[in-house]
């Protein structure tokens, strides 16, 4: 990354983590193209050079927040996809806490952001999102009893609408449950 890009990069992450300070203590509605600038330290010109309203910034924040996430757990999800590649088919298991949980707990520490994305899904794509960083697990697994890649979709479709029910449910209660009660409701439905 060379000085020009670099430099608008973290111009951008810190517009992200702006906007997701805010959050945490206004509604999305109320947050200004100023709020926002003044925060990050740069002014409003420099955000309509990187985004055109507020909501693409917060498309912004939900893929930085992704990333964040898989940055979080790459060795974890690599040593899981790993086992998963060579784990006897009867004893795989498409769900499973091992992966779940670190889920539910990137989940928990962003509840703000996740609560307004979810609010208005689909301004902000959410399943999309959701869809995304669970068919990182679900689909090797899937690989492994040669389905169809139709029938794929599918049932990666009913998982992710399922989970993704639950998952919005805690949110909306704050995620005042714990992420091990979370878990066990969700195995409990698999």
């Amino acid at each position: 990354m060379n000085k020009s890009e670099s430099k608008y990069f973290n111009t951008a992450v810190r517009m992200d983590e702006a906007l997701i300070e805010l959050l945490e203590k206004k509604e999305f509605e109320y947050i200004t193209v100023k709020e926002i600038c003044e925060k990050a330290g740069v002014n409003r010109s420099t955000f309509y050079l990187h985004y055109e309203t507020i909501g693409d910034l917060l498309d912004e924040c939900v893929e930085y927040k992704h990333d964040e996430c898989t940055r979080r757990y790459a060795k974890h999800l690599t040593d899981i996809k790993k086992r998963l590649q060579s784990e006897n088919l009867e004893d795989l298991i498409f769900i499973s806490p091992e992966y779940l949980q670190p889920y539910l707990e990137f989940v928990k520490d962003n509840k703000r952001l996740f609560k307004i994305v979810l609010s208005n899904s689909a301004l902000f794509k959410a399943e999309e999102t959701f869809r995304r960083m669970f068919t990182e697990i679900f689909s090797p697994i899937l690989d492994r009893f040669h389905l169809h890649e139709q029938d794929k979709s599918y049932i990666i479709s009913f998982y992710i609408a399922g989970i993704m029910a639950i998952i919005s449910e805690w949110i909306r209660g704050d995620c005042a449950d714990t992420v091990e009660r979370v878990t066990d409701i969700c195995m409990r439905c698999i």
